[in-house]
């Protein structure tokens, strides 16, 4: 609306600044019409400063709206580098979580395969110890039957007397090897 009453009021004087000019330049060439001119040129000051003050006016609204414009632009590109920073932000953030899920599953992999290789050592070393401790069992037993037997050949020899016989029986194997290595000795 402003630059309509600056086009309005430039239009209506632009006639009188014309005849100004034409009186200023009458008066240079005419000295004795420069008192007429000096009259004519007051009621044109007093128009030349309002219009001087509404170019000037014009001038400053020009000039606002111009910073809102630059203003308006710089706020659009902030928000513009806003949005990309942010789109960046999600995009790193993204990237670190599949890197951390990839992280993760290699992770488990690897414990995987530690657990698995740990409980295969753990299984080896509880036969290793099933089969000393049978071997132990089976020790213990063969020296228990051959400590049964020298008790009761001792028995035996005290009392002079044998004992009556039942009928075989078979025997397992290594109670004869513990008899075959009681009587050996």
């Amino acid at each position: 609306m402003a630059t309509a009453k600056k086009k309005a009021p430039a239009k209506k004087k632009a006639p009188a600044r014309k005849k100004a000019a034409a009186k200023k330049v009458a008066a240079k060439k005419s000295p004795g019409k420069k008192v007429a001119a000096k009259a004519a040129d007051k009621g044109g000051f007093l128009g030349n400063v309002f219009q001087e003050a509404w170019d000037q006016l014009d001038q400053w609204v020009d000039t606002a709206k111009l910073k809102a414009k630059e203003l308006a632009a710089e706020e659009k590109l902030r928000q513009k580098k806003a949005e990309l920073a942010i789109k960046a932000e999600v995009d790193h953030a993204k990237h670190l979580a599949d890197q951390a899920e990839k992280w993760m599953r290699e992770r488990i992999k690897s414990d995987a395969k530690k657990i698995n290789a740990y409980e295969k050592k753990l299984k080896k070393q509880l036969r290793s110890a099933e089969k000393k401790l049978k071997a132990q069992a089976a020790a213990a037993e063969k020296k228990a039957n051959r400590k049964g037997g020298e008790l009761k050949k001792s028995i035996q020899d005290l009392t002079g007397t044998a004992p009556a016989k039942a009928a075989p029986k078979k025997k397992s194997a290594p109670r004869k090897k513990a008899k075959a290595s009681a009587s050996a000795k």
